[in-house]
């Protein structure tokens, strides 16, 4: 991605970013319909603009990979589910873009991915699941592309 592209990306996340409107019930519905039960948990414990987020890029994951599994989907919704680990609301993710992983909450928020990961093979996920969140395996591409909106 550009440099330009990946700046566009970044605003468009934190205009999203400044409602706190709870997506539809019928979205965590359809969300959570991919996931086990464990999956669920972690899913409802992420903020409303995250889940909000995560809804709009798998709608984007499932135009692009029509035939998801489950598994690839369930990882799609929860690729972002690592940030929990921060605990960082909107301005402290965009200092976390701009500045780095200086601090050891910086980088638990750049190493989201396999925080994810981690949990999800903790929890007892599929390894599609947890590979998806590691950005490798089959769909990665896909969900690379539906989550640059």
């Amino acid at each position: 991605m550009s440099a330009f592209g990946h700046t566009a990306h970044l605003v468009r996340r934190f205009v999203g970013s400044l409602s706190t409107a709870a997506p539809p019930a019928e979205d965590d519905a359809w969300a959570t319909s991919f996931m086990t039960a464990a999956e669920a948990e972690l899913w409802l414990r992420l903020s409303n603009v995250d889940r909000r987020h995560a809804v709009a890029v798998v709608r984007r994951f499932h135009d692009r990979r029509p035939d998801a599994t489950r598994e690839e989907t369930a990882g799609a919704f929860l690729h972002d589910v690592g940030k929990l680990e921060a605990a960082l609301g909107t301005v402290g993710r965009v200092v976390a873009t701009i500045v780095g992983p200086r601090t050891d909450r910086l980088r638990r928020y750049h190493d989201h991915e396999e925080i994810g990961a981690r949990w999800l093979a903790d929890r007892g996920s599929s390894p599609a699941t947890v590979e998806l969140l590691r950005r490798e395996g089959p769909a990665a591409a896909d969900l690379a592309w539906a989550d640059d909106i």
